[in-house]
């Protein structure tokens, strides 16, 4: 018999999350979507939260565990690694299992009878909104679903960190009702429409929070040089021509024929470009994808005034906007972010820290101030 939830936010939570699967699922299948994963029932949430939540505290050699579960049945998992008996889900047995789930897309899968919850094997395969829990460090679970095209990060809807939850704000109800400002921020306010495309923009961010030098992005205009003025120059690191590996995937697509080995291109190219963040200065690339420079210097543009506040959002439900200094949110790559969209109106500035925090600055037209978006909850 499956134990009873200690974990109370994993029973505060469950419902919610059962909600937004039932409802995703519904609205998949009125499009038509085929090979749907199960939806999980309040209970079955709340029972595989509470065991990995205690097994994250739970250290084997001296290492505390990484695990990721998902809930589907074997026959949903292509070719699964299968274990002759399945085990019970317990804090014990995923403490044990962890190191064998540690890298990125494995994942325990987790099944149920009509009273119980177990661990039949290991898989990559999830089907189209299958429900994905992530520990991704000791008391901080991510509850996730795979996007209905199965590429790129997989999107989050809740995260637990002890007794604290944030529900993902999927309907971008906690930025201001700007629709300029809504339509700049829309790839890092809405998952459900990520399910319609390649979020390059996310799959950016992922990928340089990843790599946990802590970066900066740029994005400018393609056609305007206007940036330059909020550059220190000489640009030790500018390239020329432009590099455009990643610009000319985009404009390609993927074809029937083509598209394993174009998302294998597409990860690379992501991954070059964010492997410049680490480099000190800002990455520069344009709104079509295309790197002009990296290590570049933020500089005050001639003229201009030094920002001294911002409006500070996080796409989570319940979440109220503030007007903050610059400096009050972070350090010296933060302010240095607000004051280049600050000059730079028509630019996106991507910020990443070197504790994990990610946020990104655009510039307001309705509130006449630099808006900062703090996004980590949708990387983790």
């Amino acid at each position: 018999m499956t134990r009873e939830p200690t974990y109370q936010a994993a029973r505060a939570v469950a419902a919610t999350v059962e909600a937004h699967f039932d409802r995703h699922l519904v609205e998949a299948r009125r499009r038509g979507e085929r090979e749907l994963a199960h939806a999980p029932d309040a209970r079955a949430i709340a029972t595989i939260i509470d065991a990995c939540f205690w097994a994250s505290f739970r250290p084997e050699e001296g290492r505390f565990p990484k695990i990721s579960l998902a809930f589907l049945p074997p026959e949903q998992a292509g070719q699964p690694l299968m274990l002759e008996d399945r085990l019970p889900l317990t804090p014990a047995v995923l403490t044990k299992l962890a190191p064998a789930v540690e890298r990125p897309g494995i994942h325990l899968g987790v099944w149920g009878d009509a009273s119980d919850l177990y661990v039949w094997g290991a898989t990559r395969t999830i089907p189209s909104l299958g429900f994905v829990l992530e520990d991704v460090e000791p008391g901080q679970l991510v509850i996730k679903h795979r996007r209905i095209d199965g590429f790129g990060k997989f999107a989050n809807v809740a995260v637990l960190k002890g007794e604290q939850v944030k529900i993902v704000d999927e309907q971008g109800a906690s930025l201001p009702d700007c629709p300029d400002l809504l339509e700049v921020l829309r790839p890092f306010t809405a998952p459900a429409t990520w399910d319609d495309s390649v979020n390059v923009l996310v799959q950016l961010a992922a990928s340089m929070r990843a790599h946990g030098h802590g970066g900066t992005l740029l994005v400018v205009p393609a056609e305007s040089e206007e940036w330059r003025r909020s550059i220190v120059h000489p640009i030790f690191y500018s390239v020329a021509p432009p590099f455009s590996k990643l610009a000319n995937l985009i404009k390609q697509g993927p074809s029937p024929e083509t598209e394993n080995e174009w998302q294998v291109a597409l990860r690379s190219a992501v991954e070059s470009i964010a492997g410049l963040t680490a480099v000190d200065g800002a990455t520069v690339i344009t709104n079509q994808y295309e790197v002009l420079a990296f290590g570049a210097k933020i500089m005050r543009a001639t003229g201009s005034e030094l920002v001294e506040q911002m409006v500070l959002t996080e796409p989570v439900v319940g979440n109220q906007a503030e007007v903050v200094p610059p400096v009050q949110h972070g350090g010296t790559r933060h302010l240095s972010a607000a004051q280049f969209i600050h000059d730079q109106r028509q630019a996106l500035a991507l910020v990443a820290s070197q504790d994990g925090r990610f946020t990104v600055f655009a510039w307001s037209p309705c509130e006449q101030m630099v808006h900062a978006h703090r996004v980590d909850v949708l990387l983790l």
